[in-house]
């Protein structure tokens, strides 16, 4: 299962990858929407795929009795979508704005746009 995933994760981080090499922003956009989630699956592979008991401690016991899920990659997931999402947003934002300026979304039509 682990090396499944691990195809998964570099089929999706190489198309992301592929996608921001192109010279569309819309494309771009996509391609940085994808990386942010193949590294949010890395993340959860790499905490290792188990199923144990969440990290609990009863009221009467001074440490877990036990083997319990490891909390720390969950919250990085969790924090790294919510700034994924704010990135996203900010760069769709940015390419509204690029597009109602200038009516193009390519890079080399923008440069040229640029030099005039």
């Amino acid at each position: 299962m682990q090396s499944a995933l691990a195809i998964v994760i570099g089929i999706i981080f190489a198309a992301g990858v592929f996608l921001m090499l192109r010279r569309n922003i819309v494309k771009f956009v996509f391609g940085l929407a994808l990386v942010g989630q193949a590294v949010n699956l890395a993340i959860f592979a790499s905490s290792g795929m188990t199923r144990y008991h969440a990290p609990l401690i009863h009221p009467e016991s001074l440490y877990l009795s036990y083997q319990s899920a490891d909390p720390l990659p969950q919250a990085m997931i969790l924090t790294a979508i919510v700034i994924g999402f704010g990135l996203l947003a900010f760069t769709i934002i940015i390419l509204l704005r690029t597009f109602q300026l200038f009516d193009e979304v390519d890079t080399d039509e923008l440069q040229m746009v640029d030099k005039s």
